[in-house]
């Protein structure tokens, strides 16, 4: 099962410690381009070592195109913008939030840990997503410029005994980071150095798989780096830091793991005709038309294989009739079959909008939103021909698939809140692991 060690990570200096807030930035696939302008003004902000600017795009092979990036963290270690840690830790991470429409707190309890980059066919990370290769081969080159992963990506592990919450609660009590982030997200970070807790994690963890929540780009470039440097050394031993990558872990029993719904927006079909679409529907579905459209989240939720259609000047709450669901012909067993996305991308895109299963992932017919006041916006202003409407992925459907083998639709999951970049770095430098104390972990 899966390995996990405590790390002695970079962080800010404690000089640095009250302008935070300036200097933490939003993962590389969720920061906008407007983002990134105003981040990059900053020049000790963490977007430089997640997504280093001016790399050209010609040179997203060539470790030579990520030149920048090495010398912007030569620089901030030389001049101690950012320090190592002295001793091991496992660095506990909260993240205090709202949704939208309620007042409730939740806090999303984890904690930051270096973790064995496994194999997926070794079936101890197991993922939900597939990924797209020039997004990895630029986390790999980035990897390989910095030796270093600028944030962790997020894991789930399952303990119905909630063990190791008593144990990041009072580390809780003396936190050494808190900040409000671009999100609204009031995220807290505190350590953890006693060796006897530190193997509580160890052995925690150890008997667990790892499901892939998010990051699946920056922990298959690890996977890439580790191959590269075990064919490079030839006295590899398993135990250098290049196999090893940084992750968050939360518990999947915990209450307040988030996982929010992503809609489809369909745009651009040159022969779109709504009677026609509607009539083809109706093959599959039982429609009700709504009267008011912003009602729909409400008109759907609990509700399986049931969606909300928004079109220009009509919406419909839709669901699939089911004596249909037995002519899917797409060769995925059932647990991928039942799933709500599965039965919205084959009867709707598939057989009613004719994008074919195979074409969808690279159509430029779909796109995708988390905002249902976005779906709303697009379609009124006829920038998208319809938004259709899901639910979340309930947490046991994602459990299911990923001990299947399988990967969701795309963009089925959007984990809530994201984890933020630069609370702290984790080096894979194998010069940066000389002390003692690293050999007693």
């Amino acid at each position: 099962m899966a390995e996990i060690r405590p790390l002695r990570a970079w962080r800010y200096a404690p000089n640095l410690t009250n302008e935070l807030s300036e200097l933490v930035s939003p993962l590389f696939d969720v920061v906008s381009a407007k983002q990134r302008a105003l981040l990059y003004g900053n020049p000790n902000n963490s977007i430089h070592i997640s997504v280093p600017q001016n790399v050209p795009n010609e040179a997203v092979n060539a470790v030579a195109g990520y030149e920048n990036v090495t010398k912007t963290l030569e620089n901030w270690k030389a001049n101690g913008i950012i320090k190592q840690d002295n001793l091991p830790a496992i660095y506990v991470y909260y993240q205090h939030f709202t949704l939208s429409g309620s007042h409730k707190e939740y806090i999303r309890k984890g904690f930051v840990c270096n973790i064995r980059a496994y194999d997926f066919d070794e079936n101890v990370i197991l993922r939900h997503e597939n990924t797209i290769p020039h997004a990895v081969n630029d986390r790999t080159q980035i990897l390989a410029a910095t030796l270093m992963n600028a944030a962790p990506t997020h894991g789930l592990y399952t303990d119905e005994t909630h063990e190791l919450e008593v144990f990041m609660d009072e580390a809780m009590t003396m936190p050494i980071y808190e900040t409000e982030d671009y999100q609204g997200v009031r995220d807290v970070l505190a350590v953890i150095h006693d060796k006897n807790i530190i193997d509580k994690f160890v052995n925690n963890i150890a008997q667990k798989k790892i499901i892939l929540a998010d990051g699946h780009h920056r922990y298959t470039s690890s996977l890439e780096y580790r191959k590269t440097q075990t064919s490079l050394n030839q006295a590899h031993t398993g135990k250098e830091l290049y196999n090893y990558h940084l992750m968050y872990l939360t518990n999947t029993e915990s209450d307040d793991l988030r996982i929010l719904p992503t809609h489809r927006l369909i745009l651009g079909l040159s022969d779109f005709d709504e009677d026609k679409f509607i009539q083809k529907l109706e093959k599959y579905f039982i429609l009700k038309e709504t009267e008011d459209a912003y009602e729909i989240n409400h008109q759907i939720s609990g509700k399986k294989w049931t969606f909300g259609l928004v079109l220009k000047e009509k919406s419909y709450k839709i669901r699939l009739k089911p004596e249909v669901f037995d002519s899917i012909s797409w060769n995925f067993p059932l647990i991928m079959k039942e799933l709500d996305l599965t039965v919205l991308h084959y009867f709707v895109l598939e057989r009613c909008l004719g994008i074919l299963g195979k074409d969808q992932r690279a159509s430029e017919n779909i796109s995708f939103s988390r905002s249902f006041s976005e779906c709303m916006e697009k379609v009124h202003l006829g920038q998208a021909q319809m938004a259709l409407i899901t639910q979340d992925v309930p947490m046991e459907s994602i459990k299911k698939v990923c001990e299947s083998g399988y990967t969701l639709p795309q963009k089925s999951t959007y984990f809530y809140p994201k984890v933020i970049c630069g609370f702290l770095f984790g080096s894979i430098d194998q010069k940066e692991m000389t002390k003692l104390v690293d050999k007693l972990f």
